[in-house]
C-alpha cells in the first residue's frame, strides 16, 4: 500500500508549523511530505518595516526552510488551481512550468494579498513594503529621493521629491511611517538643506490608528508620530496619484513622487478554486479546521475563516496574525494526522495574547495579556517578542545581532542600487493567473493524463 501523500501549500507562519510539526509526529515511513511554495525561505513579516528602513538586513528575517524542515520534499513553485476529485494541486514552478501534484490530505495555507481598490494611478506609481524585493527597493527609493533633490536646482522638484506618504493606519502603516522617518532623519544629516523640506504623511480611512490597540494605544501611536514630525490624516484616503502628485478625498493636492500603500490585505484567490464557500474570500472551515464535504482538506491562516472558539459571537473569525496562524499550523498538523489515523479530530481554539508594534528607535506601544504598555517598557516587550517568534535560532542570532550593530555603530544611509525600478509583486501578477473550480478540473485531467501516458511509454 502506498504511503500517504500529506501536501501543504504555503511557507508562512501557518503552513511552516504545520510541517514542522509533521516532521515531529509523523515516521518518516508513514508518509510523504511536500511543500508548494514559490521561495525556500518563511518570511517574518512583522519586521519588514525595520529592512525598508535598514535596521535589518534582508537575510534576517528570511527564515531558510532548509534549515527548519529536514525530510520535506519542495516543489518551488505557486498553487494556482485546486482539483478536490481528482485530490491535485495545479502548481506553476518558478520555470513557469505547469505541473501536478496528488495528495491524500491538504492544508491550505496561502497567506493574502496587497488589497488595492481601482484608484487611477495606483498600481503604476504606488509603492508596497509586503515582501523582501518591495522593502528593499523601497528603501533604495526613498535615499535615492533625498539624494536627487538635494542635486536639483528646481524648488518644485525638490518639494515632490522630499514629501513621502504612506496609506494605512494599521500595524504595517504605523510602523513603516515610523521606520522611514528615522531613516530620512538620519540622511538628512547628509543634506543639511533639506532637513526643513522633508515631510511625512500618514492617511487613513478610519476614525483612529491602529483600532486593534484600543483607543489609549492608538492615540499614544497617533502622539509618538506626530511628534516625530508624520503628518497623520484620518478618515481620509487616496483619489488619484500621478508621477507627480497624490489627490487626497479631503480636497488637497499634494506634489509627491512616493506613495507608500499598506491599506490591507486579501486573501489568496486560490481559496476560490476549492469551489466551497468562501466569506470576503476568505475558505470558509469548521472549528477543526477542515472543509466542509471536503475531510481531506484543510485551511488555515490569512485566507481561511476559521470561527474564533474564544468570544461569544457565535460568528467570529480568527484574526490574520501570526500567533494565530501559528496555533493553526499545529491544531491542522494535528487533525491530518487523526483523519489518516481515523480517530476525532479537536476543534482550534486560542485567546489572543496581544499585540506589539514597534515604532523605531526606543519607542513602542504593546498590550500583552491585556496590559497596555508604551515607552521603554513597550520596547522590551516588543523586542523580545520578536526574538521568541522567530522560528529558528539563526534568524533570532542574525536579528539580535543587527540590533547591536545597530546601537553601537549607528545607522547607514547607503542605497544598493535598486532604485531604477520597481518590483511587480506590489500587485500579485499571479492573481491573474489562478483558476477557477471548473479549469482546475480540466487542467489536472489533462495533465494526469499526460503523466500517465508518459509512465506508460
Amino acid at each position: 500500500m502506498a504511503r500517504p501523500r500529506i501536501v501543504v501549500i504555503g511557507a508562512g507562519f501557518a503552513g511552516l508549523h504545520a510541517l514542522r510539526r509533521l516532521e515531529k509526529r509523523v515516521p518518516k515511513q508513514a508518509a510523504d511530505l511536500v511543500l508548494i511554495a514559490p521561495n525556500d525561505y518563511m518570511l517574518y513579516s512583522p519586521l519588514l518595516p525595520q529592512v525598508a528602513s535598514g535596521l535589518l538586513t534582508p537575510q534576517s528575517v528570511a527564515v531558510s526552510l532548509h534549515r527548519c524542515l529536514r525530510r520535506t520534499r519542495m516543489v518551488p513553485g505557486s498553487a494556482i488551481g485546486i482539483d478536490t476529485d481528482a485530490k491535485a494541486v495545479l502548481v506553476r514552478k518558478i520555470s513557469d512550468e505547469l505541473t501536478v501534484e496528488r495528495y491524500d490530505r491538504l492544508i491550505l495555507a496561502p497567506g493574502s494579498l496587497t488589497r488595492v481598490f481601482d484608484i487611477p494611478g495606483l498600481t503604476e506609481y504606488a509603492y508596497g513594503n509586503k515582501n523582501l524585493a518591495e522593502a528593499t527597493v523601497l528603501r533604495d527609493h526613498v535615499l535615492a529621493q533625498l539624494e536627487l533633490a538635494n542635486a536639483t536646482s528646481d524648488p518644485v522638484e525638490r518639494e515632490e521629491r522630499c514629501r513621502f506618504i504612506v496609506v494605512g493606519g494599521g500595524y504595517t502603516g504605523v510602523e513603516t511611517a515610523a521606520s522611514l522617518r528615522r531613516l530620512t532623519d538620519e540622511a538628512a544629516r547628509l543634506y543639511p538643506s533639506l532637513g526643513s523640506a522633508i515631510s511625512w504623511h500618514l492617511v487613513d480611512i478610519a476614525p483612529r490608528l491602529l483600532p486593534e490597540l484600543g483607543t489609549k494605544l492608538g492615540e499614544n501611536a497617533l502622539d509618538l508620530l506626530r511628534r516625530m514630525g508624520v503628518e497623520v490624516s484620518l478618515e481620509v484616503s487616496v483619489k488619484e496619484v500621478t508621477e507627480h502628485k497624490v489627490a487626497l478625498t479631503d480636497g488637497r493636492v499634494l506634489p509627491c513622487r512616493t506613495l507608500i500603500w499598506t491599506a490591507g490585505t486579501s486573501p489568496s484567490p486560490l481559496m476560490e478554486s476549492v469551489g466551497t464557500e468562501t466569506s470576503r474570500g476568505k475558505l470558509v472551515v469548521g472549528s477543526d479546521l477542515a472543509v466542509p464535504d471536503h475531510p481531506d482538506v484543510f485551511a488555515i491562516g490569512d485566507a481561511a475563516a476559521v470561527p474564533d472558539l474564544s468570544k461569544e459571537d457565535t460568528g467570529a473569525i480568527c484574526p490574520p496574525t501570526a500567533q494565530y496562524a501559528e496555533r493553526q499550523g499545529v491544531v491542522a498538523a494535528d487533525n491530518v494526522i487523526a483523519s489518516l489515523t481515523r480517530r476525532a479530530l479537536r476543534p482550534f481554539e486560542h485567546k489572543d495574547l496581544g499585540l506589539v508594534v514597534d515604532l523605531g528607535g526606543n519607542d513602542a506601544v504593546a498590550r500583552p495579556l491585556g496590559y497596555d504598555l508604551s515607552g521603554l517598557p513597550a520596547f522590551a516587550v516588543t523586542r523580545g517578542y520578536h526574538l521568541y517568534s522567530l522560528p529558528s535560532n539563526p534568524a533570532r542570532a542574525r536579528v539580535a545581532a543587527n540590533w547591536l550593530i545597530r546601537a553601537l555603530t549607528g545607522g547607514e544611509v547607503s542605497r544598493l542600487g535598486f532604485h531604477q525600478g520597481k518590483p511587480s509583486t506590489f500587485v500579485d501578477l499571479e492573481a491573474a493567473h489562478y483558476l477557477d473550480p471548473e479549469d482546475s478540473r480540466r487542467e489536472s485531467a489533462r495533465l494526469l493524463d499526460n503523466a500517465a501516458a508518459r509512465s506508460g511509454a
